[in-house]
């Protein structure tokens, strides 16, 4: 079961991404090659790290030398946690599951608490945590629905980030994920991809923030990947059959074909590198 247990608020709606657990289609979250101690001695936290993406960094992160504090959300996804802890820990590394809503403060300063207590230090923080819910007509997002979205995708950012920011020393990295729709916009997803361009905003902006105390600032903006998000309602039930295909790849694409991006951005190899934005997303060309 999972180390940590912070409940989300009552009676709120009931959010994605989903159980991983219950996919039929397994998304593909093995690293694909072997570590090189890229992150050797370093403690990452990675929100949205039960399933998909989130997942997948975690086991490439572990594979290259980091401890992973592991951040989701609902109970529904504890199984899909447990099993990243242990993906994680068959890397030789330690991981801390810890279980609630990153979208209010008191719970990020809860997981910024709980890692140093447990590891006494924090390196990289990736946010990766995220929601979207498909509607065809805008007058269908309901108030609440776009403050949710918004409270899950962006303010959860800066609720990490400005609890994290005191512990984050000289070399430390931020990696966020925002998505190719804040490039290319969404027509049935305009809440998720008007977030999505708040957090590039977000990302170039604490960059210059951040940069003179040498703490690095970068996202990667994936295109349509195949995680537990869109099968469990973050995708119209109807497109799922050609989901992906209309990339010139001609398909979805993989976490584990996403995760050396985070992994890239939060290691020495891109000690050049802040503000900036990179691109898994299957051939879709958009502006930087």
């Amino acid at each position: 079961m999972s180390d940590e247990n912070f409940e989300p608020e009552i009676n709120e709606e009931p959010r994605l991404p989903g159980a991983e657990s219950e996919m039929d289609d397994k998304p593909h979250w093995r690293p694909k090659y072997d570590g090189s101690d890229r992150l050797r001695g370093k403690v990452a936290i990675v929100t949205g790290a039960d399933s998909g993406i989130g997942r997948a960094v975690a086991a490439l992160f572990a594979r290259e030398g980091a401890d992973i504090v592991i951040v989701y959300y609902a109970d529904e996804e504890t199984e899909d946690a447990d099993k990243t802890k242990s993906i994680v820990e068959d890397e030789g590394r330690r991981a801390v599951c810890i279980k609630g809503d990153l979208g209010r403060r008191e719970f990020a300063d809860q997981v910024v608490t709980k890692t140093i207590a447990e590891f006494g230090r924090i390196d990289v923080v990736v946010n990766n945590a995220g929601e979207q819910h498909p509607d065809d007509e805008v007058e269908n997002i309901t108030e609440e629905q776009l403050r949710r979205t918004f409270q899950t995708n962006i303010f959860s950012m800066f609720y990490l980030v400005q609890a994290a920011r005191p512990h984050l020393e000289r070399g430390a990295a931020i990696v966020n994920c925002t998505s190719v729709t804040m490039y290319k916009g969404s027509d049935n997803l305009l809440d998720y991809s008007a977030t999505k361009g708040a957090i590039t905003a977000f990302t170039r902006s604490l960059s210059g923030n951040l940069i003179e105390d040498g703490i690095r600032v970068n996202a990667v903006a994936p295109g349509p990947i195949w995680t537990p998000l869109n099968p469990s309602g973050g995708q119209p039930r109807d497109e799922m059959d050609d989901f992906g295909e209309d990339t010139p790849m001609g398909r979805p694409g993989q976490p584990n074909e996403v995760a050396p991006s985070f992994l890239f951005l939060a290691c020495e190899d891109s000690s050049y590198m802040s503000g900036q934005v990179l691109h898994p997303n299957g051939g879709i060309v958009v502006g930087s």
